[in-house]
């Protein structure tokens, strides 16, 4: 059962930026620089988590289109390394 109500409209691309999970000087997280920038595109499937699948450039993100948050995500077949995050950037 999907995720997505039928009034929700889902974007045609987003923009993936993986990057390391760091912490601050207090040891709070901190998010740093991008390691990679991956442009990726709706493939009309819908993901094992729920929601619309995209693809692009060996990423497969799993995209929660109410909240922008990648729900899922692999990267050249592969999951993400630990400690790496994957976010929707800002547009």
């Amino acid at each position: 059962m999907s995720h997505i109500s039928d009034t929700t409209p889902e974007a045609p691309r987003y923009t993936v930026v993986l990057k390391p999970r760091l912490a601050d000087a207090e040891g709070r997280p901190d998010h740093g620089n991008p390691l990679r920038t991956v442009p990726v595109t709706a493939t009309g499937e819908e993901g094992a988590s729920g929601y619309p699948r995209y693809a692009g450039e060996g990423v497969q993100a799993d995209i929660d289109p109410r909240t922008r948050t990648v729900e899922a995500v692999t990267v050249d077949g592969e999951e993400l390394p630990v400690g790496w995050v994957a976010e929707v950037a800002d547009e």
